[in-house]
């Protein structure tokens, strides 16, 4: 399985952030899996943002439900981020990850490569 996300590295305070991830090797319907994001601000740990199911469910993170979205494609096998009123918090390296879930947690056993995002005016 291979993750690959894209999207405008440079944005300005107020604009809306949109990712997507393209999935290969992998249905993003195929059970049970999950998809989703998270992310890694400059000298900060990581952070989950939320995921999507293999129904279509979507589960986000509190601190960011209110101006977070994600969807999914699934005749392009692709899933999407957006962010809406970005600030200068919003940036960082931004993953998108597969998941399962096992006895123990969920497990992020597929990363994309990353994809540096920068909010500034």
């Amino acid at each position: 399985v291979q993750l690959q996300e894209w999207g405008p590295g440079l944005l300005k305070p107020s604009q809306t952030l949109s990712l997507t991830c393209a999935v290969y090797g992998g249905s993003i319907t195929t059970s049970y899996y999950y998809w989703g994001w998270i992310r890694q601000p400059p000298e900060k740990g990581l952070e989950w943002m939320g995921v999507i199911g293999y129904e279509g469910n979507t589960y986000y993170s509190p601190s960011l439900k209110s101006r977070t979205s994600i969807s999914r494609d699934t005749s392009k096998n692709q899933f999407s981020l957006q962010v809406n009123s970005v600030t200068p918090e919003d940036t960082g390296v931004y993953y998108c990850v597969r998941a399962v879930v096992v006895t123990t947690g969920p497990m992020y056993d597929y990363w994309g490569q990353g994809t540096q995002v920068t909010v500034s005016s």
